[in-house]
């Protein structure tokens, strides 16, 4: 199943996580769009994959300096996912 931020379906808390993030680190928040695919394929429980994107001007802080505000954001991702049974990929696409 595929959700996606201002289509009329709903993101998880997962994606709205994500959505939240991004646009308080952005100077465009308006260009954040976030999209949601959920599989139940996952061994280890369901899987959200979650796509960012952003403004070609403010991947890099996103991405942050050696990949480290992107690393915090995959984390925190990780741990919210962990306390709803669940695993989490964040892609972030320029």
């Amino acid at each position: 199943m595929s959700r996606e931020e201002g289509s009329g379906g709903a993101l998880s808390p997962l994606g709205d996580l994500v959505g939240l993030i991004a646009r308080a680190l952005v100077d465009q928040p308006e260009a954040v769009e976030v999209h949601e695919t959920e599989s139940d394929r996952g061994h280890r429980g369901d899987l959200s994959r979650i796509e960012l994107r952003v403004a070609r001007e403010d991947i890099g802080k996103v991405i942050g300096k050696d990949g480290r505000t992107a690393q915090s954001i995959r984390s925190l991702l990780a741990a919210a996912a962990s306390r709803m049974g669940k695993r989490a990929l964040l892609d972030i696409v320029d």
